[in-house]
């Protein structure tokens, strides 16, 4: 169960009390006051959006050290396979929320209101909100029997394997799903249809695990596309303005995910709201803006954040055949009133042009009620390609920091990874800059430097370098292994061959813990040599190094 969720909670609206968490299951899972709180306040719609009915939405908060389902060892092996976008965070919950507001007239208030609330530290919103879809409306009217069964169902789930399809039973129904892996080639695709005789009923196949309709949630957006992508990649802080909590949540999970494959290194929350325990953090005018995505829909917001650079209104979704109005572009000093219009309130000019092909693309797909999931791959591959050819300029000249592999020697320490030069760079993007792969043309040189500045560089760099380093201590080991073990000992001390020992039994311990990236038949030829360095030596010193 704890591989996938934290908790399940359940929020009701009690009339003296407020919002109020009525279940959480396991019911030995322990979360603090302030987590209980900010998950009570967020599992509701604030009070100016009606939600009649159900609504589906998600939030992201931070954890404040309450329990932590067993740090799993699987954490580090899950995440060492799964794609940057999909590892599980280790600092913040997820939450998934169905929420249900009825008229009932034999509740006080005339309105039955409930939350089902799914907590996890893996963001697949589509999955959870798939199972939500399953489980929430058998709950509100069986109520808790029905959650127990379902979470001990949860309980039998094979853990979450990247690049493994899996199947998922739950209330009678198979879910099936493949989560993604590091090696996926980028195009996405569903899942392949496995052996399915022994599956009954026909399992429902989900196509994604995380991916949410980005043509639903852009169709207001299109033409600032590129203005957001840079805003996303430059970590600025943009408050996000909707008239419900699934609009707020879907568009700030949409935005976050622009920067595929590059992990997205800010803070954002889907939906927060003014009860929000770092309201007063995010909200100071002391200093600037935090590099958050904040959704909100709450007008309350524009007024304390009028100061803040980047602020998207977006209006009711309009699901009408032709394209919505496209929200304006507008100065952030239009931000007087709070009745403000839908519009992207900015003083940010985009470095780069906008690509005039793919609106139209869009638009006739639009005329040719092209379906919406064909509509969102069009423009998933038009950021993924966007992105990379940013990056990629980027890891040529990383990887050519890297000492060349003939200047690593077994006996030696290996030499250093260059420092980065930024000016280097800049200079190296003449011949083999982004132009190479982009059509699109503008201030690439401008759009680099203000890229050093922002936490994504910082992010990716660090990554990058540490992987480096890794690679780096892997092709030191195999110098050391494809070396004649015996010509270095002849006239070596003892002092050396043990400190030899323990340095090769070092770099096996992490070899082993799958932090090395290094082959197996190298790991048996350092065994066997630690194996021979230590045949060598004295029987008391052996008996120090192997005891018994």
């Amino acid at each position: 169960f704890s591989a996938w969720l934290e908790c399940v909670c359940v929020v009701t609206f009690d009339l003296e009390l407020g919002q109020a968490l009525e279940l959480v299951y396991p019911n030995d899972f322990r979360l603090t006051d302030k987590e209980k709180s900010s998950i009570c306040y967020l599992s509701f719609p604030d009070s100016h959006s009606g939600c009649l009915g159900d609504t589906q939405f998600s939030f992201r908060m931070r954890q404040c050290g309450g329990q932590r389902s067993p740090w799993h060892a699987d954490d580090r092996h899950y995440n060492s396979r799964a794609p940057v976008a999909l590892q599980r965070e280790p600092a913040h919950y997820f939450g998934y929320v169905y929420f249900r507001q009825v008229k009932d007239s034999s509740v006080k208030r005339g309105y039955f209101q409930k939350s089902l609330v799914l907590v996890s530290r893996l963001p697949f919103v589509r999955l959870f909100q798939a199972l939500l879809s399953l489980i929430a409306p058998e709950y509100f009217d069986k109520l808790a029997p029905c959650l127990e069964a379902v979470c001990s169902e949860i309980d039998q789930w094979p853990a979450p394997a990247p690049g493994q399809t899996l199947n998922l039973p739950v209330m009678g129904v198979v879910v099936q799903v493949r989560i993604p892996s590091r090696v996926d080639k980028s195009e996405s695709s569903p899942p392949k249809q496995y052996d399915q005789e022994n599956l009954l009923p026909a399992p429902v196949v989900l196509a994604s695990v995380h991916e949410l309709d980005l043509f639903r949630c852009f169709r207001p957006v299109l033409t600032h596309m590129q203005t957001l992508w840079e805003l996303m990649l430059l970590g600025e802080p943009l408050l996000v303005l909707a008239p419900s909590p699934d609009v707020s949540s879907e568009m700030v999970l949409a935005l976050t995910s622009c920067l595929q494959p590059l992990r997205f290194c800010c803070d954002f929350r889907p939906y927060f709201t003014i009860h929000d325990s770092e309201f007063k953090e995010f909200t100071t005018r002391t200093q600037a803006p935090p590099n958050v995505v904040l959704g909100v829909t709450n007008p309350f917001f524009i007024k304390t954040l009028q100061h803040w650079p980047h602020i998207l209104r977006v209006g009711e979704p309009k699901m009408s055949g032709d394209l919505p109005k496209q929200v304006k572009l507008k100065k952030p000093s239009r931000l007087k009133t709070l009745d403000t219009k839908p519009g992207l309130y900015t003083a940010y000019t985009a470095h780069l042009h906008r690509d005039k092909a793919l609106l139209k693309r869009l638009l006739k797909g639009v005329q040719k009620k092209r379906p919406s999931d064909v509509q969102s791959a069009l423009l998933r591959r038009h950021l993924l390609e966007l992105t990379q050819s940013f990056i990629i300029p980027l890891e040529h000249y990383m990887a050519s920091l890297m000492p060349l592999q003939k200047s690593i020697t077994p006996w030696k320490t290996p030499p250093q990874i260059q420092p980065f030069s930024q000016d280097d760079f800049l200079r190296s993007l003449e011949h083999a800059g982004p132009q190479l792969t982009c059509i699109l043309k503008g201030d690439w040189l401008g759009l680099y430097r203000r890229f050093f500045k922002s936490p994504h560089f910082d992010g990716w760099y660090r990554q990058r370098h540490k992987e480096m380093a890794l690679k780096l201590e892997a092709l030191h080991l195999e110098a050391i292994c494809e070396a004649n073990i015996e010509t270095w000992m002849k006239d070596k001390s003892e002092v050396e061959v043990v400190d030899l020992v323990l340095k090769l039994r070092e770099k096996l311990v992490r070899a082993q813990g799958h932090q090395l990236p290094v082959k197996e038949a190298t790991l048996q030829r350092a065994q066997l040599y630690i194996e021979t360095v230590i045949g060598s030596l004295p029987k008391d010193l052996q008996a120090v190094l192997c005891p018994p």
